[in-house]
């Protein structure tokens, strides 16, 4: 049956394959595969590094095989690991058989120390977890440091651009675009140092986490301290305590930062959009393109909703993730791995969601024009500065005063609010000095807030 990726049932294997792809490695059957072996044949390894006595003689072509396939996984035999897994029904033993059919020749009966003592948990709460490493290196980290990127660069564009700020929809003190830019990448930042505070937990402890079997057989060993280190030789954390599989709380802990990232890059995504319905950006048109099938004139923001769009999605499945992972009933239950497999799945709607973004702001283009006529459209915002400074001086009432101005639903202007000034009882220099502010300057220390790398 020849199938397309018209034929996918998930968009992420169909129509956004291609964007998707990247992620194949890390969180497909086959990379979970490869995976797993990479996570044995370590292990038969490191036992041989003790060594085991049973180990000692074991020969330099044998241990510089699996030294290679521990680098490069990828020359196995996926459809022969499906097929034992077909007959064992069970996918960590189907690797296990497959380890030893392999490598049965070198390794003669020293081949019975793959898995030794071991649960599949240990395999694949060590494989998992280095895979998210992988992909969170490799893939996320640098397509979210390209979108913050991005966004440094316009916030320096657009640092010194004044801008009518609006809060609850209504016209407010001004601000900088360039500010307002900043206060994204601000946020990214902080959620960005958090997650590098979460370690990446991996479970590694026999059937239910104490060593039986490996204390059973080698009491003298100390296992705690060889999984310790084991463990750390992938760039993972070992949990101390666990039952048969990790608690998952850190990854959890991940879910849930990834998930507070995609919820700042949302409330970006809303607003880029609110300021292009305002003609504060205008977006680059390509040629050919199509913004409705029946309106020509249109260029539609799809970028940022697509980009909003997958982040929300993302968020769901990380939401269920991070909920449901850390519970399992008595020493373990079957549900994490049923989840897990679909761990790829908020990756992949993240990636595109950032693709589309960058994407996006790589499109809009500042209207300058615009955002002038609207500051200049709005001199009542400058209200604040007066009243402020008349407190100041002693002014009696002042906020009533410019309240009683503002909110007669006449427009205000600059003349209008010279003329009030004028009729102030308060001497020429604070006349002066309260003339000096207009919507496109009233702007704080809006120019201050700038980040950098």
């Amino acid at each position: 049956m020849n199938l397309s990726t018209l034929d996918a049932i998930s968009p992420v294997d169909g129509r956004y394959r291609k964007n998707c792809e990247p992620l194949a490695a890390y969180f497909s059957e086959a990379s979970l595969i490869r995976y797993r072996v990479k996570i044995e044949a370590a292990y038969f390894l490191a036992l041989c590094k003790i060594p085991l006595p049973q180990l000692k003689n074991v020969s330099t072509e044998a241990i510089k095989a699996l030294e290679q396939l521990v680098k490069d996984p990828s020359t196995i035999d996926i459809k022969t690991i499906k097929d034992i897994e077909a007959v064992t029904n069970h996918d960590v033993k189907a690797v296990e058989y497959y380890l030893k059919q392999t490598y049965e020749v070198l390794l003669g009966h020293c081949s019975e120390f793959i898995h030794f003592g071991l649960t599949s948990q240990d395999i694949n709460n060590t494989a998992i977890p280095l895979s998210i490493k992988d992909a969170m290196e490799k893939i996320m980290l640098p397509e979210i440091t390209a979108a913050r990127n991005k966004l440094i660069a316009l916030s320096e564009e657009w640092r010194d651009l004044p801008m009518m700020a609006r809060t609850h929809g209504q016209p407010a003190s001004p601000t900088a675009l360039g500010k307002e830019i900043a206060v994204f990448i601000n946020r990214l930042d902080m959620q960005l140092q958090q997650l590098k505070n979460i370690p990446w937990s991996a479970k590694f402890g026999g059937a239910t986490g104490n060593f039986n079997a490996h204390y059973a057989a080698y009491p003298e060993i100390d296992w705690v301290q060889f999984g310790n280190t084991f463990v750390e030789s992938f760039g993972l954390h070992r949990s101390q305590i666990t039952t048969q599989i990790d608690h998952y709380d850190n990854l959890a802990a991940l879910f849930d930062n990834l998930k507070r990232i995609n919820t700042i890059l949302v409330d970006l995504c809303r607003d880029i959009w609110t300021y292009i319905s305002m003609n504060y950006f205008t977006q680059e048109v390509k040629k050919g393109e199509v913004g409705s099938s029946a309106m020509p004139h249109k260029v539609n923001p799809i970028d940022f909703e697509n980009a909003e769009g997958n982040f929300g999605f993302a968020n769901a499945i990380f939401e269920h993730l991070s909920a449901k992972l850390p519970i399992s009933r008595m020493q373990r239950d079957l549900t994490d791995s049923t989840v897990l497999r679909n761990t790829g799945v908020p990756f992949a709607h993240s990636l595109l969601a950032l693709k589309s973004l960058t994407r996006g702001l790589n499109k809009i283009k500042v209207n300058r024009k615009t955002i002038e006529e609207d500051l200049e459209n709005n001199w009542a915002v400058v209200a604040e500065a007066i009243q402020t400074v008349l407190r100041r001086e002693g002014y009696p009432n002042p906020y009533e005063a410019l309240k009683d101005l503002t909110r007669t639903g006449e427009k205000i202007n600059k003349a209008t609010m010279h003329e009030f000034i004028d009729r102030l009882n308060v001497n020429d220099a604070i006349k002066i000095e309260l003339k000096k502010y207009s919507p496109s300057n009233y702007i704080g220390m809006a120019l201050n807030f700038v980040i950098k790398d």
